[in-house]
């Protein structure tokens, strides 16, 4: 053996002892959870071509948004319910419902975007009650005579961005991070039909944080990777 791979195997048993250790160091215990969610919508960003966004509902679980076209019609509505849950870290769970109503609205009196103020009351473990903050993208097509129902339909995305909010249990970190509006398939939109509406569950999980002492094994990990690599090259 070449006194290269021998350095090589050393450094090999050093760096995959030391990753192991970071690891386990860093791991957090799964634990099981109970609550309740509630939900208010925040204050919409509107979009380059709203010029004169109209909304209602700012602080409640109810949101409005755009002018009707006629006006004797209803804006369109977001309503969030909450909901009871449980469920396990990492797991999927139903954390509430999104009740969707699309009605027809004037040319620039719509949002683009409305964050949603979600919070999470743990009643097991107790004593956790923490809000999470969620873009919702509202997508409103132009109505053309001549397209279908579906082709003039509207759509709500959720953003898939992580709340960057965490809490803290038996010294762990977590955070709540929403999976879409299928609890087996990403399914992160939905869509109504022009004067229809849809609801649909909207899923999530608490989400385990990795402690750095992980992210830093795994860093370790890969310099002893890319370096085994190159040794191995030279041989």
């Amino acid at each position: 053996m070449k006194q290269s791979l021998v350095v090589a195997t050393a450094v090999s048993s050093f760096f995959v002892t030391a990753t192991t250790a970071f690891g386990f160091s860093g791991q957090a215990d799964a634990f099981s959870f109970s609550g309740i969610s509630s939900g208010t919508w925040g204050v919409p960003t509107p979009g380059s071509l709203d010029t004169n966004p109209t909304f209602t509902g700012v602080g409640t679980n109810t949101f409005t948004w755009g002018q009707p076209s006629p006006p004797s019609t209803l804006p369109n509505k977001l309503i969030f319910d909450g909901s009871s849950f449980s469920g396990n870290t990492d797991s999927i769970f139903k954390i509430g419902e999104l009740k969707y109503f699309n009605e027809t609205v004037l040319k620039g009196t719509s949002v683009e975007f409305v964050p949603l103020n979600l919070n999470l009351s743990l009643n097991s473990p107790v004593g956790i009650n923490q809000a999470f903050n969620f873009d919702f993208r509202l997508v409103n097509t132009p109505n053309i005579a001549t397209n279908t129902p579906e082709q003039n339909a509207d759509f709500v995305f959720i953003d898939t961005n992580l709340s960057y909010k965490t809490f803290t249990f038996a010294g762990n970190k977590y955070t709540l991070e929403l999976t879409g509006f299928n609890p087996d398939v990403p399914l992160f939109s939905i869509q109504a039909i022009e004067g229809g509406s849809t609801t649909k569950s909207v899923y999530a999980r608490i989400k385990t944080i990795p402690e750095p002492t992980t992210i830093a094994g795994l860093s370790l990990l890969g310099i002893y990777l890319i370096s085994r690599k190159k040794l191995l090259h030279k041989n």
